[in-house]
């Protein structure tokens, strides 16, 4: 699954993003890109979850 989230604009917020998904599932598998502001997440989570991660980091979310 893959999300956009316009907030995220240095390496500590791809840091506090990706810390917040492995709270929510330790497995999961995340990566970021800065300069297309988007977060990709293989998990067996729901999207519902992993956006109330991202929005637990401090960011909004909205699928891709």
């Amino acid at each position: 699954m893959k999300f956009h989230v316009p907030g995220m604009s240095c390496g500590h917020c791809t840091a506090t993003i990706t810390k917040e998904i492995e709270v929510l599932d330790p497995a999961a598998e995340v990566s970021t890109d800065l300069d297309a502001r988007t977060v990709e997440v293989t998990t067996s989570q729901t999207d519902e979850a992993v956006i109330e991660a991202i929005k637990s980091a401090g960011y909004e979310a909205a699928p891709v």
